[in-house]
């Protein structure tokens, strides 16, 4: 048979299995097009900053400038 203190040790059990949320690390960072030819010359020497449909520019929906970047880059991680 059980007893009282076991039997609430055990009641509490799966409350101890249940783990915090994940927790975000750092923030977000958008980038600049002056970030992004910067970055190609570090990365690529060779070609360097390369963009000739002028993507960097798009201000898609009046967000700016960065918040377009940021799309881009987010749909070429997702899709390859």
């Amino acid at each position: 048979m059980l007893s009282l203190a076991s039997a609430s040790t055990l009641s509490l059990a799966p409350a101890a299995l249940m783990r915090a949320p994940a927790v975000r690390t750092a923030a977000p960072v958008m980038e600049s097009k002056a970030e992004l030819e910067s970055l190609a010359g570090k990365l690529n020497p060779v070609i360097g900053y390369w963009d000739p449909l002028n993507l960097a520019d798009y201000d898609q929906w009046s967000q700016g400038q960065e918040a377009a970047i940021g799309f881009l880059r987010h749909a070429e991680i997702k899709h390859g």
